[in-house]
């Protein structure tokens, strides 16, 4: 074999040899691309069965059913002798709406039927008629149509949520309150309307009447203990370990303590919490004061870590130029280097806040977990946040808080979107400026 003739033999299988390991690596290359497709698209599969089943259970918590009645407001029925709100206030307003019921279906013979027939409106549309008395005395003496809640278990089969041919003992409600139920939406005097009541009012033992409002402003003065502690101290610390301290030793260790307390399970900062703030210092429980504080320190090394990492993003381009136009470290760091930071310092401390948001063990250790049915007013009344509520509701056994357990859920994802879709408006603004 000639010189050429070997030579044209090696570049033949040199080619070979490069063309299967050349098919080899786009096989490969091919392979973790559908992997990652296959990923995505199953993740995304999950989120979508998660989401729609939330949303199934709780899409008619959004919605209520009201029962219209003529109410005849006299003294006499109330059982008070005089207008006078002192009076007004201790009258018998269950006996009202028992009254109109009576007039309006005719009074049964047997205690369970009039039992059954009461029951359709709910407890607390006494408290409502009350209320509205107290608000307006010219109402005594008049006969009015008042709109009031049905009880839970009209409501759940009025919006479908439980099927009417089920048997007697597992829908919750006898075939007579059925025929009087239809009864009623025949006549018009039976409605489903958007349920206001849900972010209105407060927590309530009678599902159908039950809100998150004193949920959400419990959740939001927490917050705000939480970002107006954690973000000056976090953000104080990582300009002192990036700019200021020196590299030695003990930075290192503390750096690494940071980095570590970021990964500790957040039921144990409720501990810290629980002996801190609560045994040691004395401070009420289940306040938002006490809440905000001990979720300040679980987002605190998470802000920590995102601030320094801001900080180090800025181009030490601009570092040296302000220095060389005489400004002095202080004035470099905090002219030069925060502005520069700050898109980054934005987004990792609102993402924390979210991370707060949605935090429910450290609340519980600290005993944020009892039923509160009053609006918080401030940082040291009694609050359960929003979390804690989805967590009480979930306990309970009565049919109707499923859904609205689903849908206080979807309330709060709402919230946990919006705000990491502030984060990142915010760092996209902020990075336009800059």
């Amino acid at each position: 074999m000639t010189e050429s003739e070997s030579s044209s033999t090696s570049s033949v299988y040199l080619s070979e040899r490069f063309a299967r390991r050349l098919r080899r690596r786009r096989g490969r290359e091919r392979f973790l691309r559908g992997a990652g497709i296959g990923a995505v698209v199953i993740a995304l599969g999950m989120l979508a069965v998660l989401f729609t089943s939330i949303v199934l259970q709780g899409d008619s918590a959004f919605l209520q059913t009201r029962i219209g009645l003529d109410v005849d407001v006299d003294l006499e029925t109330l059982g008070v002798e005089s207008a006078e709100p002192e009076s007004l206030e201790e009258g018998s307003y269950r006996s009202l709406l028992h009254q109109a019921l009576y007039d309006r279906f005719g009074r049964p013979d047997s205690r369970e039927a009039r039992d059954q027939l009461t029951s359709m409106i709910s407890s607390q549309a006494n408290h409502r008629l009350r209320d509205r008395v107290l608000s307006n005395p010219d109402l005594i003496g008049q006969n009015r149509r008042i709109w009031l809640p049905a009880s839970s278990e009209v409501d759940l089969i009025a919006k479908g949520a439980v099927p009417r041919d089920l048997a007697e003992s597992d829908r919750l409600a006898s075939d007579q309150v059925l025929d009087w139920m239809s009864e009623l939406r025949d006549a018009g005097d039976l409605k489903t309307v958007f349920n206001t009541d849900f972010f209105t009012s407060t927590d309530s033992r009678k599902p159908e009447v039950a809100g998150i409002r004193g949920a959400i402003i419990g959740s939001a003065l927490m917050l705000l203990v939480t970002l107006v502690t954690a973000l000056p101290v976090g953000l104080a610390a990582a300009v002192y370990l990036e700019e200021f301290a020196p590299k030695n030793r003990w930075t290192e260790i503390i750096d690494l303590n940071i980095r570590n307390l970021a990964a500790v399970p957040s039921i144990l900062f409720g501990l810290l919490g629980l002996a801190v703030f609560v045994r040691l210092f004395g401070m009420p429980r289940s306040t938002p004061l006490v809440g905000g504080l001990v979720l300040a320190l679980l987002v605190l090394p998470t802000i920590i870590i995102a601030a320094r990492a801001a900080i180090q993003a800025v181009p030490p381009s601009l570092r040296e130029a302000a220095e060389q136009l005489g400004a002095s470290r202080m004035q470099t760091t905090f002219l030069t280097v925060l502005p520069n930071a700050l898109p980054g310092i934005l987004t990792g401390t609102i993402i924390s806040m979210a991370e707060a948001l949605g935090e429910t063990a450290p609340l519980l250790m600290i005993g944020m977990v009892s039923f509160i049915s009053e609006m918080p007013t401030d940082f040291t009344d009694s609050a359960a946040p929003l979390p804690v509520l989805v967590y009480l509701w979930s306990t309970s056994p009565e049919r109707g808080f499923v859904e609205k357990t689903a849908a206080a859920i979807l309330v709060l994802l709402a919230f946990l979107l919006i705000m990491n879709a502030l984060a990142i408006w915010l760092r996209m603004r902020t990075q336009r400026r800059g």
